[in-house]
This record gives C-alpha cells, structure tokens and sequence, in this order.
C-alpha cells in the first residue's frame, strides 16, 4: 500500500520524510523492567518527558502498567491516576506526539480525552472496544505481537516458523482493525521484541525486519536495553546495554523501520539520524 510521507490527523502529525523516528519511552511506574520508579512523580516524569522531546524525539509513549515479563495487571483507576495528571502537563509544554502505552480502553479514553493522540496497545486491540475507540476519534494504533500475557509470555515460548507466525497475527489484526473504521495509514505494527519470545526468536525477527516493513504497513520497534540485547553483551543492568541497543536501532532504521522506541534518547537520536542519512 502507498503510505504518504507525513501522517497526518486531529491530534497529531508525523513526519517521515528524513526516515525513521524515535519515540521516548516514560514508564510512570513503580517496577518496569528498566526504570521502574525513576519517573513515578509526576514532576519527574513531566521533566523527562520535556528532556525527551528536547532531545529529538518525535513521540512520547507515557507507560502506567509494566508490562516486563511476569508482571501483573494494573487496574484502569491506578493506571489513569498514574498517566493523566502528565499528559496534561506534557500537552500542554508541545514538542511531541504523546502515546497511551495500554490495553485498557477505560485508560485510553481517560488518556485521548486529556491530550494523548496515539494508542500503542500490547495486545494488538484484542479488546474489541479499543478498536472502536480508536475509529471513532480518527486515533494511529501500534498493533504489538504478544504470546500469552505479560505473567506468562517468556515461559518457553515455542513457534514453527516465529517470523511468519507473528508477521501474519500482525496483519490479520491490521485488517481486522480497517474492519473496524481505523485507516490503513494509521496502523502500524510491532513485532513485540521480547514479547513471548526467546533470545533467537528475537534475533530471527530483526534479521527479517525487511519482511515486516514489505507489508505496506509502518513498523514500529523496541528492542531498547532487552535482556537479549544483556546476553549477547554479558550486561546484566539494563541500563548498560546502550551500546548494545544501538546496535539493533541502527540495523532497524537501514532496514526502513519507521518508529523506535528508546529509552536513551538522545543517545538513539543521533544512531537515527546517521543511520536515516546512510540510508
């Protein structure tokens, strides 16, 4: 399919033209895989979130619920007490498109309402009231690859062939979401590194990202500081893999994948845009 350059809608506009983007993660958590609790104060994460679009990148994806392997859900209330009071605030400062990182529809309205303008949801919209909130306000969805659920995805996940099985989830439920009224242009797909997925499954996916970027639709990416990324490098602390993790961003943005998702900002900005000149 023909995807414009610059996508464009009520509440936000990216531009692609120069190549991939980066989008900041900003977990307000108290316990994600890598900084669970730095940002659980609003004016902590508010800061960051300011740093973050300082430094370049285009969207930030606001997080109210870990979902690092094992964790447990977060009830809507808890989660909307912990996003909608730094949404307002980074609307408010402008800079970049913000992203509801949920799978609860309750916590993506509570989100849209107050300024957010990107739904990036784990389960791909299995939940069949996110697809219709995402039709109806016109909202971009990231469609995300998950076996089983956070609690149960990296209990020896298994697969036949891991690229084609979660290539073809991922456009049964892109075509499933235009069954639903959401525009082709504003669906992206994410192989969901990590997600169900051992450390080879990982690596088969981002040797065939060219595959996912061939099916018409944006790709999205977030290998950013994965334990896969700390045993190939012998880095046990998350936040030491970001060397690593440039790695896979760089191979990412030559392969045409059109968002990244980071946590080390301005470190990925400038492996991005090399890698978008290069290319």
């Amino acid at each position: 399919m023909a995807k414009s350059e610059v996508l464009e809608w009520a509440g936000g506009r990216l531009d692609f033209a120069g190549g991939c983007l980066v989008m900041g993660i900003l977990n307000v958590t108290p316990d994600s895989f890598s900084d669970g609790g730095r940002f659980l104060d609003a004016d902590a994460a508010v800061g960051a979130g300011i740093a973050m679009a300082q430094a370049g990148a285009a969207i930030i994806d606001v997080g109210p619920e870990s979902t690092r392997p094992g964790a447990a859900p977060v009830a809507a209330d808890e989660q909307i007490r912990r996003a909608i009071p730094v949404i307002e605030r980074l609307k408010k400062g402008g800079g970049a498109v913000i992203s509801i990182d949920t799978r609860d529809p309750d916590v993506a309205v509570a989100a849209l309402d107050a300024g957010a303008a990107m739904i990036n949801d784990i389960t791909a919209l299995a939940d069949e009231r996110m697809a219709r909130l995402a039709a109806e306000r016109g909202t971009p969805v990231i469609l995300m690859h998950m076996k089983g659920t956070p609690a149960t995805m990296q209990k020896a996940p298994q697969y036949e062939d891991v690229v084609s099985e979660v290539l073809v989830l991922l456009l049964d439920r892109a075509e499933r979401a235009q069954q639903f009224g959401i525009a082709a242009e504003r669906i992206f797909i994410d192989p969901g590194i990590g997600f169900g997925k051992t450390a080879e499954h990982n690596l088969e996916l981002l040797r065939n990202l060219d595959r996912f970027v061939a099916s018409g639709y944006r790709v999205v990416l977030g290998t950013s500081r994965k334990r896969f990324i700390g045993g190939l490098t012998g880095k046990d602390v998350p936040a030491e893999r970001v060397f690593g993790t440039a790695a896979t961003v760089a191979i990412a943005a030559a392969a045409g994948v059109s968002i990244l998702r980071v946590h080390d900002v301005p470190e990925m900005v400038d492996v991005v845009r090399v890698a978008n000149a290069l290319r």
